[in-house]
């Protein structure tokens, strides 16, 4: 048992060790320079230890998009959290496109395009804090679509305005870019403050109660339903939310 552990020890110690080496590469060469050959060598061990501790070299890169997108969940972990869910949204967009501005290399292998054809697993952690979010907007009913349609809409946003501006020159940047497309998103999906009769604000239309309904049911845990009962009324709030935009002209 005893050697087992220490084992487990030095195996932890040489995978920290490889990613640091990869990080290295990373920020000092760039994502074009990171082979497994040049992380083996900077961080002194034979290639074929790479493979064993990750697997394939997607192995390394989703433990190097980890290791770089623990430094964005520690500075969103120091947001305040207020009693309006939507500024806090703000505040989270806003660091988002931060995180990516500083970190393009490690943005990009957070949120982009997978070999695998799947998020990076870090990215689908950032999805489901942006879900847990909206659901906070929702069940204040100020959400006009459903929650997965909001999730989805302004995670391309976010990743679409961060890439967008990664890829221009430096000069030849609009500065209010992410400021702007922020404003016409939450447009889109949040309406004002100011409730309704029925909890919901002005402008959310149907989705506003269908949302906070869906978030209430959520908070109490275990329903008296059947799973089939839970998905049907899951189908049928999400089809409330999201019917009345899909049919705007």
């Amino acid at each position: 048992m005893t050697a087992d552990i220490e084992d487990g020890r030095r195996a932890g110690a040489l995978h920290h060790k490889i990613v640091r080496a990869a990080a290295d590469v990373l920020e000092s060469e760039g994502l074009d320079a990171l082979s497994t050959r040049a992380v083996a060598a900077r961080a002194g061990v034979f290639p074929p230890t790479i493979f064993r501790l990750f697997g394939d070299k997607d192995g390394l890169l989703e433990a190097l998009g980890e290791h770089g997108f623990d430094t964005y969940l520690e500075a969103k972990s120091r947001l305040p959290r207020s009693d309006d869910p939507v500024a806090d949204l703000r505040r989270a967009w806003d660091l988002h496109v931060r995180f990516g501005l500083e970190q393009p290399a490690y943005y990009a292998l957070v949120f982009g395009p997978s070999r695998s054809g799947r998020p990076s697993q870090a990215g689908r952690r950032a999805l489901v804090e942006l879900q847990r979010m909206l659901t906070r907007v929702a069940a204040a009913g100020r959400l006009r679509v459903s929650v997965e349609r909001a999730t989805a809409l302004m995670h391309a946003a976010g990743v679409g305005v961060v890439t967008t501006t990664i890829s221009t020159p430096p000069d030849a940047r609009d500065p209010e870019l992410a400021r702007v497309a922020r404003e016409v998103v939450f447009d889109a999906m949040i309406a004002p403050p100011g409730a309704e009769p029925g909890g919901a604000a002005p402008g959310a239309g149907p989705a506003g109660p269908a949302m906070a309904l869906r978030a209430a049911l959520a908070a109490e845990g275990e329903l008296p339903l059947s799973p089939g009962e839970e998905l049907l009324l899951l189908e049928l709030l999400n089809r409330l939310a999201d019917v009345r935009r899909s049919g705007e002209g």
